[in-house]
């Protein structure tokens, strides 16, 4: 029978679960759903109650009166117990990061509490029930063997910090980040946008290799790339010239520390082996990183005339490579790029085509560090594919970088290291595949030497540009640049001269 005392008793209970939801709803708002669902849920309950107090006696039999108040009493119960788990574990406890799959757990064990209770609230026989039924109970335990491994599994995986929602797993073949532990199973979010469902038995069964992570700490995963370098260039040069160039580079999610570092790991039949170590900053971008790597290795080998050896095979080609047809094209593109571009516009053709013969091609690839600010330098680039951004970073010491320009081929930078053999004044990185002509002092000398009225033109186009650069960091007017490049321009008159010994 329903009985004053017993409603009076729910809605007590319900006022204090929704008391607790709404401290929930307070400190975590992305619950709120979850805290309207439980209220509502305890709601019907209580009004369930209510109304059957009111018709009860007009039920054609008792036990479906006893029914429906145990339907909302335990509708009532669900509610209270998931907001007041709630309450607890992320709210009162939320420092602690206490498992999820734990209240998940505590939920059915005080839910059968709960039932066992009400049983024996009306009337049940519980001992009987159990000494008459043990075959039945036999088969219940064997039918529940799995699932309460999986529960235990999951558990014992999170209470040991074995892992953890976020850390990156392998296990069995399979790689993927974790992003939810239940009581029945693991979910694992692949690279290739797939979720692997392992139930928690499995985890704790096999071997799981945790990536990223030394005990609570993060660290990056180590990641090796490997490439080949023929016989011609001694290994000692290969290791120096790859790791100094990835170094300057500045690839994304590549760990500063621990450095990257380049090996030599043997002797192939037709090629020595190197491999790049390097540390892996964000789980699930090796495959872009490592193409990345390669792709400045690739651009390194390619600048420093080293060679990725193929399998000798004998080729039958109507233009072979290297042939005098091929120079001549590579010749006309360096000229015809010349002949585009401000700072050789006072070269005759023939000079422009002489110029070209002392040109070598330097291929970047994106994140390459092309120049850095404040290195030594006598050499400037001819900038004929792709785009640079320039950037000043002598902010007082304190790292941070003012972009001064972005460079569209055709262009040129760094030309005041060939013109006065200063350091460079700026830092340049590749935005984009990059191919640039590179130009020491001794291509240019003769040409200045033999043709000393070009250091005038050159002087001016060269203070404008600076100016253009302060300009950019000191927000000076059109008029005002105008004044400081012509004193700028007699300036680098007297230096170039000087750098080239051309009398005055």
């Amino acid at each position: 029978m329903l009985t004053p005392e017993l409603v009076y008793h729910a809605s007590v209970t319900v006022t204090v679960g929704l008391l607790f939801a709404l401290i929930v709803i307070w400190l975590r708002r992305d619950l709120a759903q979850t805290m309207a669902v439980m209220g509502g849920t305890m709601i019907v309950g209580l009004v369930g109650l209510v109304v059957l107090q009111r018709v009860e006696s007009g039920l054609v039999t008792g036990s479906m009166a006893n029914a429906v108040r145990e339907a909302m009493l335990l509708l009532i119960a669900i509610g209270f117990i998931r907001i007041a788990l709630v309450f607890l574990f992320q709210g009162v406890l939320k420092r602690l990061n206490v498992p999820r799959i734990l209240a998940d757990a505590l939920f059915v064990v005080v839910l059968i509490i709960f039932a066992l209770y009400r049983m024996n609230a009306v009337g049940v026989n519980l001992a009987s029930i159990i000494t008459t039924s043990a075959i039945v109970s036999f088969g219940i335990a064997q039918s529940l063997r799995e699932p309460l491994e999986n529960l235990w599994g999951g558990i014992a995986l999170q209470l040991d910090n074995t892992c953890r929602i976020g850390d990156w797993i392998r296990l069995d073949g399979v790689t993927g980040q974790i992003v939810g532990i239940r009581w029945r199973y693991l979910s694992l979010a692949t690279v290739t946008n797939e979720t692997v469902i392992i139930p928690n038995s499995q985890l704790t069964k096999n071997r799981i290799v945790v990536l990223g992570r030394r005990g609570d700490e993060r660290i990056p995963f180590r990641r090796d790339v490997e490439f080949a370098v023929s016989y011609d260039v001694p290994p000692a040069r290969v290791v120096a010239v790859v790791a100094e160039a990835l170094a300057r580079a500045e690839i994304r999610n590549v760990a500063a520390k621990p450095p990257l570092v380049v090996f030599c790991t043997g002797f192939g039949d037709s090629a020595i082996h190197f491999m790049v170590r390097y540390g892996l900053l964000t789980l699930g971008t090796e495959i872009p990183t490592d193409s990345e790597i390669r792709l400045h290795v690739a651009a390194t080998l390619a600048r420093n005339g080293m060679e990725i050896p193929l399998p000798q095979r004998v080729l039958i080609r109507g233009r072979p490579h290297g042939s005098p047809e091929a120079h001549e094209r590579v010749l006309a593109a360096r000229s015809a790029t010349l002949a585009k571009l401000e700072l050789f516009a006072a070269l005759t053709d023939a000079e422009r085509r002489a110029l070209t013969e002392g040109l070598s091609d330097w291929p970047y690839v994106t994140d390459d560090v092309i120049a850095r600010q404040g290195e030594p330098a006598d050499s400037m680039f001819i900038l004929a594919r792709g785009r640079v951004a320039v950037f000043d970073d002598s902010a007082g010491g304190t790292g941070a970088r003012d972009r001064l320009a972005t460079l569209e081929a055709p262009n040129v930078f760094g030309e005041m290291g060939l013109l006065t053999g200063q350091a460079r004044g700026a830092t340049v990185i590749a935005e984009s595949e990059v191919l640039c002509y590179r130009l020491d002092r001794t291509g240019f000398d003769a040409i200045l030497k033999a043709r000393p009225e070009l250091v005038d033109s050159l002087s001016r186009v060269v203070a404008a540009r600076q100016m253009a650069n302060d300009a950019t960091l000191q927000g000076l007017g059109a008029d005002l640049r105008a004044r400081s490049a012509l004193t700028r321009s007699a300036d680098l008159v007297r230096r170039i001269k000087k750098f080239f010994a051309i009398d005055a």
